[in-house]
């Protein structure tokens, strides 16, 4: 009855259908900025990327400010500030940053060597006065999410601790949006972890009684924000394409012997960040265990097959942190 009422109803203009509420403020009309075409520019770690700013007009006595929007400490932080003759660069990203300056009115800033850290939103602002205005821009980084937790097992970790475990594997704690996309591809893991903004989460692609039981539908669960001193959670890591080689080395070595192989090729033992790296953009795929950095031992399987595992996706598996003095695996080199 209630789908056959709402048939009834007459049909309203098309324009009426989406007029702004009543009282809802437009959005400001840009006056000196141009709105970029697209606003999120896609690129790799160690690759050069240039957000889009660009002046339709220059008013007298402008600035135009570059800053980062930091969604961990709630906080901006200015990267350069020009006014159209000199500039001045800022921070820890000031030194890998320049002004494109194709033409006159161009504020295009160039990163060089992008890293990790460079991931997320960025602000061009022109100050002008009463006619402040801005766009915002996104750096997006293709890249690889995985879980992580210590030998001492899971939800061992609290924010900062989560935070430093994944530089010390060659990786950042990952944003929501990054979580959410790994899930879509297929991301699937029981143990709630940290990600960047201090919240806590883990993606379900098949339902089941220890991950929430069966009822409840696919998706990223979420236990919100915590406490980031006094909760303990495992880690959902983020890393980009690698600068270097992993390449295998066999035999069968304890941990020690492992790094003394490494060594002894120019390299040291990978990072498990390394690792997804290079499974995920260079395919590497191989059936032997191999030592790790932090003492885990892994191998991945690009193309899935029965006598490697038997699971039917691709992916980076693991034997755990058996004894660093089992002399029974290779070992996964990085040369960088």
């Amino acid at each position: 009855l209630l789908l056959g009422c709402l048939w009834l109803l007459p049909a309203a203009p098309v324009s009426s259908i989406f007029q702004r509420p009543t009282g809802t403020p437009a959005p400001p009309q840009l006056q000196y900025l141009l709105e970029p075409l697209h606003a999120t520019v896609h690129t790799r770690r160690g690759a050069t990327a240039t957000l889009p700013c660009v002046l339709r007009a220059l008013p007298r006595n402008y600035r135009v400010r570059w800053s980062k929007v930091e969604p961990a400490d709630y906080r901006e932080t200015v990267i350069l500030i020009t006014n159209g003759l000199l500039h001045k660069n800022y921070g820890l990203l000031g030194p890998r940053v320049r002004l494109r300056r194709s033409h006159r009115f161009d504020a295009s800033l160039t990163i060089a060597d992008v890293e990790l850290e460079d991931e997320g939103r960025y602000r061009c602002q022109l100050v002008n006065g009463l006619d402040d205005e801005s766009i915002q821009l996104t750096l997006h980084l293709e890249g690889v999410v995985f879980p992580y937790q210590p030998s001492t097992g899971r939800y061992r970790f609290n924010y900062h601790e989560a935070r430093r475990a994944c530089e010390q594997q060659d990786a950042r704690l990952a944003t929501y949006q990054q979580l959410y996309k790994a899930w879509t591809e297929g991301l699937d893991w029981c143990n709630a972890g940290w990600i960047l903004d201090g919240t806590v989460h883990y993606p379900i692609i098949n339902s089941r009684e220890p991950c929430g039981g069966r009822l409840l539908l696919p998706g990223v669960r979420s236990y919100g924000a915590r406490d980031r001193q006094k909760d303990r959670f495992d880690a959902f890591c983020f890393t980009s394409a690698l600068q270097g080689q992993v390449f295998f080395i066999r035999g069968h070595l304890n941990f020690k012997e492992a790094a003394q192989a490494c060594g002894n090729h120019g390299a040291a033992v990978a990072k498990v960040g390394q690792l997804y790296s290079a499974w995920r953009f260079s395919q590497l795929d191989r059936c032997d265990g191999g030592w790790l950095a932090d003492g885990s031992v892994r191998y991945p399987i690009a193309t899935p097959r029965q006598r490697c595992g038997g699971l039917p996706d691709p992916g980076v598996r693991s034997f755990g942190f058996p004894s660093r003095e089992l002399r029974a695996y290779g070992t996964y080199c990085f040369a960088g």
